[in-house]
Formats: structure tokens, sequence, C-alpha cells
């Protein structure tokens, strides 16, 4: 286990060294995505540089070489997440692509006119979009799981919602807008004690806390690659396998097949069932190389050290006048949404920006929590292991420079 040394951590983060508008970059975006650390950006080029071949495809060297590396990240990934076999780990060009592929394939299997489906109101678009889609064609039914003024999502209201026609649940391992990491075990156990598959968005859980899959229990978990440290375009779906099984792929093309013809498909084994087309074989290698840097830290260390910072921004962020801090669950991870009456969030954001404070405004893809609050967008500032005190003080500074400007 690897000693955490922030500034050591910083070192192998090219792009926090750099300047814009001539200030240091203060980057708090991070659960829009990460920064890649350099040996993510090595690997990734010295794959292209020296061993660059389809995978699957080729019986040359390259080829052969090229897959072995491909085959080696889902290994590692599967090792991350714990799942029980690698053939529960599909690659994807991201969390969204993985939730699409759930909701298409399983909605496929499962859904018939009359069913519904419990999805919360906390989501990201890409955790309610799909599933809307799918629901329209099918005449499915979409049942809304609530959360409270803090942001604590409901869940003793779960059994009110589920029954014999309920399909599926689809939740968030932890919101992107308000940091909140719901009991996921417990909704598990609620919908799985009538038979119903629960579908999770990891993409804040797996870099905030982790996750377990096994543990955890779920039936379906996506995240995408570009928010923990990796390459963008990249992501995963883990899935039972006994539901890859019985799902039809939501894709067809190359290298998901094992024969064609006229007459019929046969389509490969798994994973390869869901992997239609060629891959990115870089990015995930790149993904796996992310992993592998990541795991080299003890998780509580990352998780403390992200919290401290969070804490205390908040804590001095409460002594503006006028400010509001959405999602104040105690276990929340790090992430900070705010706005500051008379002031718009863009205004804010813009105006940081100048400062060289990188954070995030409007709706983050997540439009139900913006209507819960009454409010067209919020400011967000999200902390990653990387990020220092210093950091946490110049948001606070920035926005306070800021408010007294828009005032």
């Amino acid at each position: 286990m690897r000693i955490f040394d922030l500034e050591e951590i910083r070192r192998d983060f090219p792009i926090l060294s750099r300047q814009v508008y001539g200030k240091p970059l203060v980057y708090l975006d991070n659960a829009a995505t990460a920064q890649k650390p350099r040996c993510v950006l090595d690997a990734v080029m010295r794959l292209y540089s020296e061993t660059n071949a389809n995978v699957h495809r080729g019986i040359h060297f390259l080829s052969e070489q090229c897959t072995e590396m491909y085959e080696q990240a889902r290994e590692r990934v599967r090792s991350f997440v714990n799942a029980a076999s690698s053939e529960e780990i599909v690659f994807t060009s991201g969390a969204t692509a993985g939730m699409n592929a759930v909701a298409y394939s399983y909605g496929e299997l499962a859904f018939g006119r009359g069913d519904n489906i419990v999805v919360s109101e906390m989501e990201h678009h890409s955790n309610i979009v799909p599933w809307q889609i799918v629901c329209q064609r099918k005449g499915v039914e979409i049942r809304v799981l609530p959360f409270d003024d803090r942001g604590e999502l409901e869940i003793d209201r779960l059994p009110e919602l589920i029954d014999g026609r309920t399909r599926i649940v689809a939740v968030t391992q932890a919101s992107n807008v308000l940091g909140t990491r719901p009991d996921v075990r417990k909704i598990v156990e609620i919908a799985h004690s009538i038979g119903v598959p629960v579908a999770v968005d990891g993409c804040q859980g797996v870099v905030h806390g982790g996750v377990d899959v096994q543990a955890l229990g779920c039936d379906f978990y996506v995240f995408s690659g570009h928010k923990l440290y990796g390459p963008n375009g990249t992501g995963v779906l883990y899935a039972r396998r006994e539901w890859l099984e019985k799902m039809p792929p939501f894709m067809g093309g190359g290298d998901m097949v094992a024969n064609v013809s006229f007459d019929r498909t046969v389509f490969a084994d798994l994973p390869l069932k869901f992997e239609a087309g060629t891959a990115n074989y870089a990015g995930a290698v790149g993904l796996g190389e992310a992993i592998e840097y990541y795991r080299q830290f003890d998780p509580k260390d990352v998780e403390a050290h992200e919290r401290t910072l969070s804490v205390y921004a908040a804590e001095r962020l409460e002594k503006i006048d006028g400010m509001k801090i959405y999602g104040t669950t105690c276990d929340k991870c790090s992430i900070l949404s705010f706005n500051v009456e008379g002031v718009h969030h863009s205004d804010l954001g813009m105006i940081l920006d100048k400062l060289g404070v990188a954070v995030r405004s409007g709706a983050h893809c997540a439009d139900p929590v913006m209507n819960h609050y009454g409010v067209q967008g919020m400011c967000r500032a999200s902390f990653a292991f990387y990020n220092t005190m210093a950091e946490a003080d110049a948001l606070v500074e920035g926005v306070k420079r800021a408010v007294d400007m828009l005032r």
C-alpha cells in the first residue's frame, strides 16, 4: 500500500501544474470528469506506439498481445468490483451506454404492458431517459422514489411502490448533485424480497467509497472510466451472469458473434456477446491502469482526505450571507452543490473560472433534482483525492469575491 503523500500524488497528474488566466489551476469539477495520472497517459500512448492491433480478430503477434492486455484490463476491473467472474464484466463507452444496454436488453426480455419500474428522484438523466424510452415503447409505468429536502432518499417508501408487476428498481450509489449515498444494500434487500432486480448507477460511488458487487447484491452496476481517473469513452457494465445469459444483445455486428448466416446468428460467449464492433482496447487498457494506480492507496485514506476537504469547504461557505447548500446528509460524498441568493449560478461559475477555479454550473444532467428544489441550476464543486486545503480556500475566497461583485 502506498503512503498517502498529497504532494507526491499531485506530481502524478501533469495537468494540475498548469495555469489558467495566469493563475494556478484549481480543478474542482471532478464529478464531471477526473484528471488522469501520467501512468494512464503513458499506458495509452505506449499501446498505440508499440502494440496497436485489433483485439480478438488476428492471429499475428500484435493482435494476440493487444488481446492479452485487453483481457488483463477486464480482470483488473473484475477484481476491483469483486465480480464473481470476468464474464460478468462488459466494456462499454461509458455509464450511459451501460445503462442503455440494461434498459434495452433487459427491457426487451422482461417488460410488458401494464408492468412498472421504480426510479429514484435523484438520478442522473442517464438513469432516467433510457428507461423512459423503453417504457414508452413497452407501455410500462415509471414510479418515482422521492428524497427529502436534506437529500435523503426515502427508502422506507419503497415497499409501497413495488408490487408483483415491478420489473426493476434503478438507483444511484451516490448522487452527482447532492452527494447522497443511499443505502443501496437495503434497497436490494427490499427489491429482492419479491424477486425484483436492481440496477445501480455507480459513477460517483465507485470512486467515492468503492464497491463490492457481490456484497451489494445488485443485479446490474455501471460506471464510467473517466470519473475514475481513466480515459474518456470507457465504461463498465457489470451484470450477474444469469441475466447476461438470458438477455438479448443490445447491438449487433462484429466480435459479438460466433457464426453468422442468412438463416441465423449464433452469438459469442459472454461477455463478448455484448461488445459489438471494434473495442476501445486502448481505453480499456488505460482504465485498467487507472484502477491499478488508484488501488495503491488505502480507501480509508482517500475517503478521509476528500471528506475533510468537503466538510471544511462547506463550513466556510455556509458563513456567506444567502448561501444555500443542497444535500446535507451525514454520509454524503465530497460533492458540494450550492446557490447564493441574488446571484445566478452561471455568473458565479464564470467569475470563479477567471480566478482559476474550475467548478460546474447548471442542472448537472439532473433536472428532477432541480425541480425538487425549485431552481434552474446550481454551482457544484466536487473534490478528488488530489485536491488540497489551499484549493478549498481558493474556492471559498473566489465565491466571496464573486458574490461581492455580482451583488
